[in-house]
């Protein structure tokens, strides 16, 4: 049986990739924060108007040869939403 489909409301969203990017690239990417984690990771997050933009973001990383290692939809307080991640 298939599932009515919602209509998609802007979401917040955090993207984890290999390495620690400088910070300049924040405006690149949509001016998401960017957080270096312990671990040698880059943690990208915020307010993501759509699944076009989040595609677009997505095109970003892959443009720029660095690896993704998560996507995960945040709620603003920036915790994980409950059934969605990655």
């Amino acid at each position: 049986m298939m599932q009515s489909l919602k209509r998609q409301e802007p979401s917040g969203y955090r993207l984890r990739v290999d390495g620690h990017l400088d910070d300049r690239w924040s405006a690149w990417f949509g001016d998401l924060t960017l957080t270096h984690e312990s671990d040698g990771t880059t943690s990208l997050s915020g307010f993501v108007s759509d699944q076009a933009a989040l595609h677009g973001l997505l095109m970003k990383v892959r443009n720029l040869g660095i690896t993704l290692i998560s996507v995960e939809a945040i709620d603003p307080a920036g915790s994980p939403s409950p059934g969605l991640g990655s």
